[in-house]
């Protein structure tokens, strides 16, 4: 560890290995790192590496995650776990996941290289899938880790039609041993994480770091409009069944519902208009909707005001509605007392600590349903994430890292 820490300044360091983890890519800008890919292989035999390097048992699991363990001062655990994710957005920026990773994987380096052991391990998790790009999945590597690995993620295909199942044996795992992957609640004494904040509050509070307080719930639905297609030049206004105008009515309607709700916000991310062409009027059309609220009850009381406007957008114009729900995740918050402690470690950083929500999903979301958890963000230029424009400063990872080291140092489990 000595070649490694004679960079004595944490976030030049911490930022050197995600460079070079970005580079392991497929061709293309930015970053696309996609779950049992080549990359990911590379990339979770560099993580282990580097892991074996700062004094932990490292070794890629059964799901693809790269899990290295620093153990206690009595040789074993109980852990607690930090990381973050190593997979990617098609042409992502070189933070978003590896920035915790790495920076968790410092923080042991430095203990390691102080010859310190804590009455605990320390548990530093490479998540293999969070984003969920190749096979539209949700959180698969964490849901590993806590025994949720079930058959709707072995059945999900990607674009080329090769399941999860299928794409593991490639990989060299075998499917039907992935609850191996699985951890005991009483290994764990609590889950922590560092990410960018993919968001603007701290940058407009003049702020390199903040105190996450709870996750974002999140549902998703999949609408599908059918009307008549038809000649665009030979159907007069008041007689077309427009799927696409409906589609348009309802994309502002998620917007206006969304407004309407506290710390609510609604997006509508893809419109597909069937036959696609720009003499004929569409007969069908799918669009998505994103609602995300810390407040569940805020999140499904506006579903279910946008599911009575849609479709009495589309019996105004004579269309067929279909609303399917695809994903319904509840509010995740972070523990208090994980929140008091990470609160007084970004003091112990001089820095005034300010607690904000993570409008994004993350693995704590999965690992909460296993132990307490706890997040903290370091800004990001302008919020921008999931693109090759994705920046952070070597000052505002340093701080981080000063904040998380003294968080894991300090920690004191459940008050």
């Amino acid at each position: 560890m000595s070649t490694y820490l004679n960079e004595t300044d944490a976030g030049r360091r911490i930022m050197q290995r995600c460079d070079e983890l970005g580079s392991i890519t497929e061709p293309g800008a930015g970053v696309t790192r996609l779950y049992l890919s080549p990359q990911h292989r590379m990339a979770a035999e560099t993580i282990a590496g580097w892991m074996r390097d700062a004094g932990m048992d490292a070794r890629i699991d059964e799901a693809g995650n790269v899990v290295g363990r620093y153990h206690s001062d009595s040789g074993g655990g109980p852990y607690l776990l930090t990381g973050s994710h190593m997979d990617s957005v098609v042409h992502a920026g070189c933070y978003d996941g590896p920035l915790g990773v790495l920076t968790s994987l410092d923080c042991v380096a430095v203990l390691h290289g102080r010859g310190r052991r804590l009455p605990f391990g320390v548990e530093v998790v490479a998540f293999a899938d969070e984003e969920g790009t190749r096979f539209r999945t949700t959180l698969a590597g964490s849901r590993a880790i806590t025994g949720q690995f079930g058959e709707d993620l072995f059945n999900a295909k990607d674009g080329d039609g090769l399941s999860v199942r299928e794409a593991m044996m490639e990989f060299g795992l075998d499917p039907d041993a992935v609850g191996k992957a699985s951890h005991r609640p009483d290994e764990l004494i609590g889950y922590v994480e560092l990410h960018i904040e993919q968001g603007p509050v701290l940058q407009a509070a003049d702020l390199p770091i903040g105190v996450v307080t709870a996750i974002s719930g999140q549902t998703r639905a999949v609408i599908k409009l059918k009307g008549a297609a038809n000649h665009a030049g030979t159907v007069p206004m008041g007689m077309r069944k427009d799927p696409l105008l409906a589609a348009a009515e309802i994309a502002l309607a998620v917007e206006r519902v969304a407004s309407a709700y506290p710390d609510t916000v609604g997006t509508v991310g893809f419109i597909k208009a069937e036959p696609g062409s720009i003499n004929v009027i569409p007969g069908e059309v799918s669009l998505t909707v994103d609602l995300r609220s810390q407040a569940d009850d805020n999140r499904h009381s506006a579903f279910r005001e946008l599911d009575i406007a849609a479709r009495a957008i589309a019996a105004l114009r004579g269309v067929g509605i279909d609303i399917n729900t695809i994903l319904d995740l509840k509010s995740c918050p972070c523990a208090p007392g994980f929140v008091s402690q990470m609160t007084a470690s970004v003091e112990s950083t001089g820095v005034r600590p300010l607690h904000l929500p993570s409008g994004a999903g993350h693995d704590g979301m999965a690992m909460s349903a296993m132990t307490d958890i706890g997040m903290i963000f370091v800004r990001c230029k302008d919020g921008i994430s999931h693109s090759p424009e994705e920046s952070v400063t070597a000052a505002d990872v340093a701080t981080g890292a000063s904040a998380l080291l003294h968080f894991i140092e300090n920690f004191q489990g459940r008050p």
